[in-house]
């Protein structure tokens, strides 16, 4: 006696399909997930150990051949300043005389040689010594913050700066009356306003071009404050993985696989098809 395929009992022809991976918030009973959704998850893994919507910082990291280099810069601008400074004072005092004005372009203009105890414009005359103490902490702040120099600008900003304030504390600790009590050789006159020197204008330009670089948002190492933000305001989705988006359903897909795994997502279908009772009728034919 022959047999048909009819005879195979449902479970054996069904295969039961087992979920691999369990979700966390599974499907309510007799109700699965529609096809294309998948199925919800309570805590999505964050990409490197970070919590989910947190932008990792990135910090600027600059070459030792560049810093060298900028180094270079900073020093030769600081000699090089410094240089122009003691030569120009020098000049002045042995070519100009004191209180005698010299006119360059007109009013605007001229040499007047002085021997300034205090700051600029005669500010603190009687306060020589302090002025010498804060030269020495500006020195100091520079050098110090050379060592995290990676922008050009600031190189250029820092070695002005420097080479300015050493030019003036020269006069400071070498100049009568005595050290650290030292006159400033003063000898550009701005008008009637105030009569500077070269390390005067080096220490203005360098203070111009630190408001410039902090109103452009660029930091002592070449990093830029515009950066800095966007990486703090990065989409959380950009750092918890990639986004699962829904697909459409297809219905010229649709088909047996969705049969399957709707019975197979039920638990009570392959009971049910045990018990068709068309399956059945057709089993008794057959044995009969």
């Amino acid at each position: 006696m022959s047999t048909t395929p009819d005879s195979v009992p449902a479970h054996a022809a069904e295969p039961e399909l087992r979920d691999p991976a369990p979700h966390s918030d599974p499907a309510p009973h007799g109700h699965p997930a529609p096809h294309g959704h998948p199925a919800p998850q309570s805590h999505p893994a964050p990409l490197g150990g970070l919590p989910a919507g947190t932008a990792p910082s990135v910090a600027r990291t600059v070459s030792p051949a560049r810093r060298r280099r900028l180094l270079t810069v900073l020093t030769a601008l600081t000699l090089g300043v410094l240089a122009v400074d003691q030569v120009t004072k020098a000049w002045a005092v042995s070519a100009l005389e004191p209180g005698r004005r010299t006119a360059v372009v007109g009013d605007l203009l001229g040499l007047s040689l002085i021997y300034n105890p205090g700051a600029a414009l005669s500010i603190a005359t009687g306060m020589t010594w302090v002025l010498t103490v804060i030269a020495v902490v500006v020195v100091a702040v520079v050098v110090r913050a050379s060592r995290r120099i990676g922008s050009r600008g600031w190189a250029v900003a820092l070695g002005l700066l420097l080479g300015g304030a050493i030019g003036n504390l020269v006069d400071r600790f070498f100049r009568e009356p005595g050290p650290a009590r030292g006159h400033v050789v003063d000898f550009i006159a701005y008008g009637q306003l105030f009569v500077g020197n070269v390390a005067d204008i080096a220490i203005v330009g360098a203070a111009g071009l630190i408001v410039v670089l902090a109103a452009r948002g660029i930091g002592l190492d070449g990093s830029r404050e515009a950066d800095s933000r966007r990486d703090a305001s990065a989409d959380p989705d950009d750092t918890a993985g990639p986004v699962l988006r829904d697909e459409p359903h297809d219905p010229a897909h649709a088909g047996a696989g969705d049969d399957v795994a709707g019975s197979a997502s039920q638990p009570g279908a392959r009971d049910e098809a045990a018990h068709d009772p068309t399956h059945g009728g057709a089993r008794d034919d057959a044995r009969g």
